[in-house]
């Protein structure tokens, strides 16, 4: 008989496809989030579960005795919503889709710090609304990227696209945090420094990128006594994920000219912003865009088939995520 999968979102038609002639698979056709009974529902009526991160598997959801699932294929890299202590106690393996959204990511960020710098929001909010008179000297001055100091948070993958695109494309010295050593190589090739600690890189850029995990560990990793040790004339960039910002801070620090601005494509309580980010000039908000292109997200699908096939042939998930 064929494995029973259920895909809580709709994906690319070609992974729907592969996927429909492999497993008995569900889709959900009205692409509307899962609630947490549907979940439950589905780890109860499934043998492999594929979720994204809008779904919220918390200890709750894992709660049945009538447990089928034995593993959750994760549409993404970043596995917070997921609780993994719960899934292994379960039994229930858990994959994700790392590489294949690396480069896309950076391009958002990259796409993000090149907005906020150069007020590309409010210029293209202008010529809409019909008020734009024209060109003159002193007309919607922005700041210069080229030649700054990037602060990298998380030198992982994405960390490592985004650091190679500022430094061959923009000339940016570049300074990185992350939580272990980074191999030297790595920094060598982009001329990056690792620093310490978040403090000494906060007080050093003009502009930080956040590409490190989310989850209770980094909850407001970036909270208002951070966001004080940057420079007045510094940038925040977040395409991680929206719980490393404390967004209340960061309306507060926007709003008083704290910081220059920041480009957000990841929020706390995602689809709801927070009150006042949407009445800032200084702030630019895209609709978490980081992997949305027609190629990253086939391959994405297509990863997960290939870490539930490996799973039901029998042999170790390429992307097993570990608690």
């Amino acid at each position: 008989m064929q494995k029973k999968v259920i895909v809580t979102r709709q994906w690319p038609e070609a992974v729907e496809q592969a996927l429909s002639e492999k497993y008995d698979t569900t889709f959900n056709t009205s692409d509307q989030p899962f609630s947490s009974e549907k979940l439950q529902h589905a780890l109860c009526n499934a043998d492999a579960v594929l979720t994204t991160v809008t779904d919220k598997l918390d200890a709750a959801v894992f709660n049945s005795t009538g447990l089928t699932a034995q593993i959750i294929g994760n549409y993404g890299v970043g596995v917070s919503h997921i609780d993994l202590a719960a899934a292994t106690a379960n039994n229930i393996t858990v994959t994700n889709t790392p590489d294949v959204l690396s480069e896309c990511t950076a391009d958002i960020a990259m796409t993000l710090m090149l907005m906020v710098h150069r007020r590309a929001a409010e210029g293209e909010r202008e010529i809409r609304k019909g008020s734009w008179t024209g060109w003159r000297p002193t007309h919607m001055i922005g700041s210069r990227m080229s030649g700054k100091t990037l602060g990298i948070i998380g030198f992982g993958r994405i960390g490592r696209e985004m650091a190679k695109r500022a430094h061959a494309g923009f000339g940016m010295p570049i300074i990185a945090y992350n939580r272990s050593t980074i191999d030297p190589s790595a920094l060598a090739a982009v001329n990056a420094t690792q620093v310490d600690s978040i403090e000494s890189l906060l007080s050093q850029a003009d502009v930080v990128s956040l590409h490190c995990p989310g989850g209770q560990t980094n909850q407001h990793l970036i909270n208002a006594e951070r966001l004080a040790l940057m420079k007045p004339t510094a940038f925040i960039i977040n395409t991680a994920r929206g719980e490393v910002i404390d967004e209340t801070a960061l309306v507060q620090a926007l709003s008083n000219r704290q910081i220059a601005g920041a480009g957000l494509d990841v929020f706390e309580k995602e689809p709801t912003l927070t009150a006042g980010l949407t009445d800032l000039d200084n702030a630019v908000l895209l609709p978490h865009l980081g992997s949305s292109t027609r190629e990253t997200r086939e391959e994405m699908g297509f990863r997960v088939l290939k870490n539930i096939d490996e799973y039901f042939s029998h042999s170790e998930p390429s992307d097993r995520v570990h608690p």
